[in-house]
């Protein structure tokens, strides 16, 4: 365990320093490109445009024999393209895998001035994020990196759940924590194939008629990873980093994709991935306040300028609790408004 006086020293002699805040930006959406497909690498100039993160994956989905181009792929992005406000990042492989050392020492190399997050898959524990924290300082040393690159960290492994508060707080790096639900209901021998949502038998039933407990009943379906995003949220909260929900893997339903990521939104987490372009409509809405309730918010606002006291406002009392909710809301939207002037507009900024 670190002291406190030595949480944020540079881990290598000439790295930069670790940051003590987390920048203050707009990550509605961490769009997944899979680099090694120079088709798709075109379109990223154009998508810099349309989402918040582009994120070059090297990690699941790209075979075996595209892993070298994948990492090719992204270093080539990153060189060719300048995304301004938009965040870049990439998933690199897991640590006990044969290509993790190599994406990492070529890409911050590389471009590690350009490079804003590593995401980093099946973090088990806090351990995980002390390795690559400490390889990190020494490249950025070697290759005078300017600015420190974060580590965003995919709970996807029962032991990562097990251990997810003190993943939160391993490293000044921390970026953040998405839930890896696919590889997380593998682990935990889960009977679903699906990729994030509910589960049509995962659900609750209305108590039986009196006198009639064959007769049809209301069923209703449940969320699978209620427990875990809420688990996520407290310890990334608590450390003062950033929660992620993670892939929606059904394309064809968007309707469920927007519960999904609208039961994240209200639970506290700031995004989601979208691994297609009609997810990134979806995410972009989900994850912008409603424009009543920033009205609203407003309204809390102006009547309790420093927060303190109680007011009615429409037939509800207000006190310094929700003030800091609609602080919340508040900020947020003013985000948003930043980078879409047609939102600003909804919102009366």
């Amino acid at each position: 365990m670190k002291l406190p006086r030595q949480f944020f020293a540079p881990l290598a002699i000439g790295a930069p320093a670790p940051m003590r805040e987390l920048p203050v930006r707009l990550e509605r959406m961490i769009h997944f490109v899979p680099p090694h497909m120079e088709k798709l690498r075109a379109r990223v100039p154009e998508m810099v445009k349309q989402v918040d993160v582009v994120l070059g994956n090297l990690e699941d989905a790209i075979p075996v024999e595209a892993k070298g181009a994948a990492r090719l792929g992204f270093i080539e992005m990153a060189k060719s393209v300048d995304y301004g406000a938009t965040g870049l990042w990439t998933r690199i492989n897991a640590l006990n895998s044969p290509w993790m050392l190599d994406d990492v020492t070529e890409i911050v190399g590389a471009v590690g001035d350009k490079l804003d997050v590593i995401m980093l898959p099946k973090v088990d524990g806090p351990w995980d994020i002390h390795y690559l924290d400490q390889l990190l300082a020494q490249l950025e040393a070697r290759h005078k990196v300017k600015k420190p690159i974060l580590i965003h960290a995919i709970l996807e492994t029962a032991q990562g759940v097990n251990n997810v508060e003190a993943i939160a707080s391993a490293s000044p790096r921390m970026h953040g924590m998405s839930l890896g639900p696919a590889d997380l209901a593998a682990s935990r021998a889960m009977k679903t194939t699906r990729v994030g949502g509910g589960h049509p038998e995962y659900k609750v039933l209305a108590d039986a008629a009196p006198g009639a407990p064959d007769a049809p009943r209301a069923a209703y379906q449940q969320d699978l990873w209620h427990y875990t995003i809420g688990k996520m949220v407290d310890a990334c909260a608590a450390a003062g980093i950033k929660a992620f929900y993670g892939p929606f893997g059904d394309f064809s339903d968007s309707a469920a994709c927007e519960a999904q990521f609208r039961n994240a939104f209200l639970m506290g987490c700031l995004g989601a991935w979208t691994l297609h372009p009609s997810q990134i409509g979806i995410a972009k809405t989900v994850f912008s306040p409603d424009p009543a309730e920033v009205a609203f918010a407003k309204k809390i606002v102006e009547a309790m300028p420093d927060g303190a006291g109680a007011v009615m406002i429409d037939g509800k009392m207000q006190d310094d609790a929700t003030w800091k909710q609609a602080k919340v809301l508040l900020d947020l939207a003013k985000l948003v408004a930043a980078k879409d002037p047609e939102m600003g507009a909804r919102y009366g900024f």
